[in-house]
């Protein structure tokens, strides 16, 4: 691909770069547009051009790190690094937008093709492919141009700008600086319904800022900006004053506190000199705030990078939400995006628009990069899932009973579905709980032998993995290094990479593993699969399940514990329409209900169609908005002369050619599943559920995953 870089002797390139990779949670996005900011940018170039004094001159506090480096390292050192860094070239560029081209498992937001806004200097460059975190993206909405939606991060730095001078309609604001971002501070003002009096040196900007909202319009050097300001406001001052400029004096700051209002508002935005003289802002208490760059969460690594939302009751505007409300405005049509962007030129001639500003004189606003088709090499760029390995099959069957099973993580779900159909039939070894007063309750309830906090202290033939989901898959696999034969709850891993891993210890276990889809265990899924099993031809199967929202201050809404509703809860479902169907699934489409954004980071409503090798069909409609008094789970099935409906596994009825049956019972499958896997254990019976059927639902649900993620149907066997 290539990409624009800038050396500090003043030299800007062209280069020819490796496509990047998404980064953890994140995606790749192939650009199709990017904007120069100019103010910016200029300044970035004219700083490049300067000599080493210059440099120093314009940048104290570089100036004060290389003596921090020369005090500790030495002279020699210090200059060897300046050296250095003067060398190495730096990107350009910090808004863009472009189409999504892939997607890392840990992100559920986005799909291969969106077409996506991009922020960032440390990611948003000038370059043919960006390799964007999750929240320095959003998707931009129907109707908004690639060309304007390449707008939004300049955009979000004028509204937070806006948003920081707590501006209410009606009152008179003052905006120095009527370049890109004070253009654009202008025309939100405007259209927030506050008065704007526009201020610059350029005459040739009156006709602009008319258009874009100025009720006034001021040219620095033809009019007074303090006698202007008087007379618009009836002699009071003006409400709020945003400092647009990037210049080394401080003459924007004394005007603002000039024309400003008692107890007026100063918000400085753009990259300018700030010493505040006491007398002004003395006398009229002057509120004095800066406005960091899109907004709340900017900076800021686990928001940006770590894909960490600030709750919207706490913090309305991050620069995530800044995005979504730029967006909204130009799909609405209430910014003068056309009349702000002087020229659209392709992304190979950017560097002559450079040298123009390096020259001075350029009479440029905005300036969108357009970029061409999408490189052939992507293909073999993209991140690719690792191939799998097959696991080999669980022991079939023990050879000599085991005497005891440990279990670590005995919450509220393992003392009420699992442990009490174990007590008394097998000896109960080691609990491990998260704390010792947790783990000795348990102990005492149960009988266990010992308790501990500790997974180091499980030694016993046999476990219980009950964890939150981010610790099943290592759980898993240190117990089957240990030859132990593992029951864990769903889901059994949380990523293919772990999938694979636990392809490789099973291989290489004397143990076995089950997973706890007690759903095919349940006694009306037993009735009707001795049914199904009896006939000759496809099913369709649908699965409708109404779970109710989830609490956002459950560790279940924490994706890096949970790993999400589809992966945490989905997967029961995916897993029972493979045990009726009892055909090898091919390939799965699955989309989430609405937007994923607000509340959760991740589907929490979905829909997903798995296609059978045997033409079979399964199909599961997971609402979480659905009214809570629908039954829980319902599950219909169709056959050959078939039909049949369960209704929250309490009842089954099947509509077939003898007539009408309709039975009642009492369980999902919890008791029925433990009572299995302790008659393998001692020696009763082979295990209830081979290994590479478990794996086999876990790579459906990863397949659903990934067609939300692509918008495309994924075949199974390609994971």
């Amino acid at each position: 691909m290539k990409q624009i870089a800038q050396y500090q002797d003043g030299r800007i390139e062209l280069q020819d770069l490796a496509i990047p990779t998404a980064p953890p949670g994140g995606i790749l996005v192939r650009t199709t547009h990017s904007v120069i900011s100019i103010g910016t940018e200029k300044m970035k170039v004219t700083q490049a051009k300067m000599n080493l004094l210059q440099k120093a001159r314009a940048r104290p506090d570089q100036v004060r790190k290389v003596l921090d480096t020369a005090r500790t390292l030495g002279w020699k050192n210090a200059l060897e690094k300046v050296k250095n860094r003067l060398s190495v070239p730096t990107p350009l560029g910090y808004s863009a937008a472009g189409i999504v081209e892939a997607v890392d498992e840990g992100n559920t937001r986005f799909r291969v093709g969106d077409l996506v806004a991009c922020a960032g200097a440390e990611c948003a460059f000038h370059a043919e492919y960006l390799a964007i975190p999750d929240m320095l993206a959003t998707p931009v909405p129907e109707g908004v141009p690639g060309w304007q939606a390449a707008y939004t991060t300049v955009c979000s730095i004028a509204m937070q700008a806006v948003r920081q001078s707590q501006v209410q309609i009606g009152e008179q604001v003052v905006v120095i600086g009527q370049g890109l971002i004070g253009l654009l501070v202008t025309n939100l003002l405007s259209v927030a319904g506050a008065r704007v009096m526009a201020v610059d040196v350029l005459p040739s900007r009156r006709a602009l800022c008319a258009s874009l909202g100025a009720e006034r319009i001021v040219i620095v050097g033809e009019q007074n900006l303090a006698d202007e300001a008087r007379a618009w406001t009836n002699g009071y001052g003006v409400d709020a004053t945003l400092v647009c400029t990037a210049t080394d004096n401080n003459t924007p700051i004394e005007q603002a506190a000039e024309i400003a209002r008692d107890r007026g508002r100063i918000v400085i935005v753009g990259i300018t000199k700030v010493e505040l003289p006491r007398g002004h802002f003395y006398e009229k208490e002057l509120d004095v705030r800066f406005s960091r760059s899109y907004g709340p969460g900017r900076y800021e690594p686990q928001y940006e990078w770590g894909g960490t939302d600030y709750p919207i009751g706490y913090v309305r505007w991050t620069e995530q939400r800044n995005f979504q409300a730029c967006l909204a405005l130009m799909q609405q049509g209430k910014l003068g995006l056309p009349l702000m962007t002087t020229r659209c030129i392709p992304f190979t001639d950017a560097v002559g628009v450079y040298e123009s500003l390096a020259k001075g004189g350029s009479t440029d606003v905005g300036v969108v990069l357009e970029y061409g088709a999408p490189s052939a090499a992507v293909e073999a760029a993209a991140p690719k899932v690792a191939a799998t390995v097959r696991g080999q099959a669980n022991v079939a069957r023990v050879s000599s009973p085991v005497a005891s099973v440990d279990v670590v993580g005995a919450g509220n779900f393992a003392r009420s579905m699992l442990l009490p159909h174990l007590q008394g039939k097998i000896a109960l070894g080691t609990v491990v709980n998260q704390t010792a007063l947790s783990a000795r309750h348990v102990q005492t309830k149960f009988g266990f032998s010992r308790s501990s906090t500790e997974v180091s202290d499980v030694s016993g033939p046999a476990v219980i993995i009950a964890t939150r989901h981010v610790l099943h898959a290592p759980l898993v696999i240190g117990a089957l290094k240990e030859g132990r034969h593992v029951y864990v709850e769903k889901p059994l891993c949380l990523t293919l990479a772990e999938l694979n891993d636990i392809d490789v210890a099973v291989a290489g276990s004397k143990g076995s593993i089950q997973v706890g889809f007690n759903r095919r265990f349940a006694p009306a899924t037993q009735e009707l699969k001795s049914v199904l099993d009896s006939l000759t031809g496809p099913k369709a199967i649908t699965y409708r399940v109404a779970p109710g929202r989830i609490d956002p201050s459950s560790w279940y809404a924490n994706y890096a514990e949970s790993g999400g509703r589809v992966l945490g809860e989905a997967c029961h479902f995916f897993d029972f329409c493979c045990y009726l169907a009892n055909s090898e699934p091919v390939r799965v489409f699955a989309q989430s209900i609405g937007a994923v954004a607000g509340r959760l980071a991740f589907p929490d409503s979905v829909t997903a169609q798995i296609e059978f090798a045997d033409g079979s069909s399964g199909q599961l409609i997971y609402a979480a908005e659905a009214n809570t008094r629908y039954p829980k789970e319902t599950v219909s099935v169709f056959g050959p002369n078939l039909s049949a409906d369960i209704v929250n596994f309490q009842s089954l009825e099947i509509y077939s050619r003898s007539g009408n049956k309709r039975s009642k019972f009492n369980s999902k499958g919890h008791k029925e599943q433990m009572v299995a896997w302790l008659a393998f254990l001692q020696g009763q019976s082979e295990h209830p559920m081979p290994y590479e059927q478990s794996r086999r639902s876990m790579l459906v649900t990863f397949a659903a995953l990934k067609s939300i993620q692509q918008g495309t149907a994924v075949r199974v066997d390609s994971l």
